[in-house]
């Protein structure tokens, strides 16, 4: 679904990644994870035409996308949902997610159709489709940004760290959301910071540093191996215990 072979991409000229492979098959969840600064997101900006490609190559479904731009690589059926703040708060809930059909938004019948999808997965656009996005809690916001990437209908969804600013109660309904997602058919890829949040939901895991991959491995292993969490993450990473709650990611 997505590869990524030798990629070098920056800003300014300056690389971040440097010689980055991976591989993301379709049907999965793929997560990254790495210390600050490992380039994780910029592989995000990358995807979506955002920043220089200087080297290497970006393939979806076998189609190098690396010169496309930002609009062609929506097209080509990758969407990217932000880290955080991504809705606008003076619309409504409505308006937000129909914002996601502004390329197809003269096929009034395909945007019905696509709107009428996405209710049926995140049934808290309906709830409170005329209410200010503003006014939405963390998690009924992140729904109503997933359901606005689902309006192209995307065969690839990027997830920029969904658990940042969430209080434990609300990452088992973002859990829940994003695997929603993926049994409508989504391949997922999500960047986090919380490694067992974004392990916990993910079939696969890749570990990245100083803009290389370092390792890619089913995240159930990942999340046991106690090197790897001594290494990067100062201390033991802990599977979780239960879906309803979450406890702090790391032991000293």
């Amino acid at each position: 679904m997505l590869e990524l072979k030798d990629l070098t991409a920056g800003y300014g000229g300056g690389a971040v990644l440097r010689g980055v492979d991976l591989k993301v098959e379709r049907g999965s969840i793929t997560c990254i994870v790495g210390p600050n600064g490992a380039g994780k997101s910029t592989v995000f900006r990358a995807v979506s035409g955002l920043i220089e490609i200087m080297g290497g190559s970006i393939l979806v479904d076998g189609i190098p996308i690396e010169g496309f731009t930002p609009a062609q690589i929506i097209q080509a059926g990758v969407a990217q949902v932000p880290q955080s703040n991504g809705l606008f708060p003076a619309l409504t809930v409505r308006e937000n997610v129909l914002m996601g059909a502004y390329l197809i938004r003269r096929q009034r019948s395909l945007v019905k159709e696509r709107y009428e999808r996405v209710v049926a997965l995140y049934p808290v656009v309906r709830e409170r489709a005329g209410d200010k996005a503003g006014n939405l809690s963390g998690g009924q916001r992140r729904m109503v940004e997933f359901a606005r990437a689902l309006m192209l209908d995307p065969k690839l969804v990027l997830l920029d760290e969904p658990s940042v600013g969430l209080d434990p109660k609300v990452l088992a309904q973002v859990r829940e959301a994003i695997t929603t997602m993926h049994q409508a058919g989504k391949t997922i890829v999500i960047v986090e910071q919380n490694v067992r949040f974004g392990f916990s939901v993910s079939s696969v895991g890749i570990v990245m540093e100083g803009g290389r991959v370092l390792m890619q491995a089913p995240a159930k292993e990942l999340l046991a191996n106690p090197e790897l969490a001594t290494l990067f993450f100062g201390g033991t990473v802990e599977a979780p215990a239960s879906t309803d709650d979450e406890e702090p990611i790391l032991s000293p």
